[in-house]
């Protein structure tokens, strides 16, 4: 199958999301910080509200794909099986002892259990009887042998679709690098993916979906701070001028604060000439607008305001702002739940969290119809709609217009 997406706005077929499950259940107050979650989640109700938010996708004519149904059938090939399980062995925390045995535990599971253990984590009590060894014996019962990885919730970080091929991404923080080995199985090995690029790997420097927009066919905005490097976005630059999938791309520094970890928790696309923004950066926010030279090498040009770089580069007049709250408290409150997050379905129709009262009620007040989710248990790790959930295939912009 072909699958593309050149924007944020146009017409989405395909999602790929990823249903809560045993990983999240995994989150104690013991862990909970260095697995990036601000809160204990409530599980049966996240799953409530997840099943709900794709639902909502579904009834305006959405492909919802799921990470976990498709990394059970991509475990089914064999290069696929042996190459994830090798990346789980491949922590040096293991030791031989420990290591030997979790190969023969995960040998031992068929499909749908190895993804099951791949998402949610194996823990120390779980291996019974215990495998002996210093390491096996010097673990805390509470530790894990194999992590969790709850922030599968948010599809959105671990891959990118530009055009017609996917940037498998390169996540900064150590809780989550394992995600992307299962994302990347999943490109390579599924037979609905057979014969896709991918325009970037794990193991490059750091660049997280999250901070990736494709502002309009060929202009890209790339969020640069906690998570994606400078070097992650020159990076990404390179390869996309290669592929003749763009010819702009504005690296847009943003704070390095947990609140603003990605470019898309401060501004999201909402039709083809508007963005929902975080009204506090909508004045500080810059950016370097990067091209590429005759010689292939990148022509950057000194930092511009992020609205005016960003216009010019979409060919538009001016980019149009929504902002989120009438005032400097609920705007930072509302940005906090991810006011700014939202999931454009079509031009002029997102995906947001219900609670965002104000932020919803400036959307709508700029034609902007909002199909609003309950999301008090999903944004316990700080995301919203558009962190939840990866496109896989629009309708190409100028069809959708």
């Amino acid at each position: 199958m072909t699958h593309y997406v050149d924007s944020e706005v146009s017409r989405l077929t395909t999602v790929m999301l990823h249903r809560p499950g045993p990983e999240l259940a995994r989150l104690t107050p013991r862990n909970n910080d260095s697995l990036l979650f601000d809160g204990i989640p409530w599980v049966g109700r996240a799953q409530e509200e997840h099943d709900a938010f794709a639902a909502a996708l579904r009834e305006r004519g959405v492909e919802v794909l799921y990470l976990g149904q498709l990394l059970a059938e991509t475990l089914a090939v064999s290069e696929a099986r042996t190459e994830v399980i090798a990346g789980v062995l491949d922590d040096r925390r293991l030791g031989d002892t420990l290591r030997g045995r979790v190969a023969g535990y995960l040998a031992d599971q068929d499909p749908p259990r190895l993804a099951d253990v791949l998402m949610a984590g194996l823990a120390h009590e779980e291996m019974k009887p215990g495998p002996g060894g210093l390491v096996y014996q010097m673990m805390d019962p509470h530790d894990f042998v194999i992590d969790p990885l709850p922030n599968l919730l948010f599809t959105r970080d671990s891959s990118v679709w530009i055009g017609d091929r996917v940037a498998v991404t390169s996540l900064a923080m150590p809780a989550r690098a394992r995600e992307t080995t299962l994302t990347e199985a999943i490109y390579r090995y599924h037979p609905r993916f057979a014969g896709t690029d991918l325009l970037y790997q794990p193991g490059l420097e750091h660049v997280e979906g999250g901070d990736v927009l494709l502002l309009a066919p060929g202009v890209l905005a790339v969020g640069v701070g906690e998570r994606t490097t400078p070097a992650g976005a020159e990076r990404l630059a390179l390869r996309v001028f290669a592929a003749g999938l763009a010819h702009t791309i504005l690296a847009v520094p943003i704070a390095q604060e947990r609140a603003t970890m990605h470019l898309d928790t401060v501004c999201t696309m909402v039709d083809v000439d508007a963005v929902v923004m975080y009204p506090i950066v909508a004045d500080t926010l810059r950016a370097w607008t990067v091209t590429r030279g005759a010689d292939g090498e990148p022509v950057v040009a000194p930092p511009r305001p992020f609205l005016e770089a960003a216009a010019e580069a979409m060919g538009i007049d001016r980019l149009r702002i929504i902002d989120t709250g009438l005032d400097p408290v609920t705007a930072e409150r509302e940005q906090w739940d991810d006011g700014n997050n939202t999931l454009a379905i079509s031009p002029r129709l997102c995906v947001a969290y219900e609670r965002n009262v104000e932020t919803n009620a400036q959307l709508e007040r700029a034609g902007i119809e909002v199909i609003r989710i309950s999301g008090s248990e999903l944004g316990s790790g700080r995301g919203g709609p558009r962190c939840m959930s990866c496109p896989i295939e629009r309708v190409p912009l100028t069809d959708d217009r």
